[in-house]
């Protein structure tokens, strides 16, 4: 093998692991739920995973939790009970 070629792998290489050491240095130093919206650069981080995520057709995070009244307690059925009872 070249070693000019292996010299430019080596320091490709070095800036990736670079970058995860600055990444983890920042989610080090970042510990704890903050209030107010995310860093940019956390915000980019979780776009990037889920984005990766998806190409590989995993699915990444549970389904959102669904907020509100449950479907079966809207007015109609309550206009109904309340028909039915008097």
């Amino acid at each position: 093998m070249d070693v000019d070629k292996m010299l430019a792998e080596l320091r490709m290489e070095r800036e990736q692991i670079e970058e995860a050491i600055l990444t983890l240095e920042r989610l080090a130093r970042g510990r704890g739920r903050r209030r107010g919206r995310p860093p940019a650069w956390l915000k980019e981080a979780q776009q990037a995973i889920a984005e990766e995520v998806a190409s590989r057709g995993e699915s990444g995070a549970p389904a959102p939790k669904r907020r509100g009244r449950p479907v079966g307690s809207g007015k109609a059925k309550q206009a109904a009970a309340t028909n039915e009872a008097g």
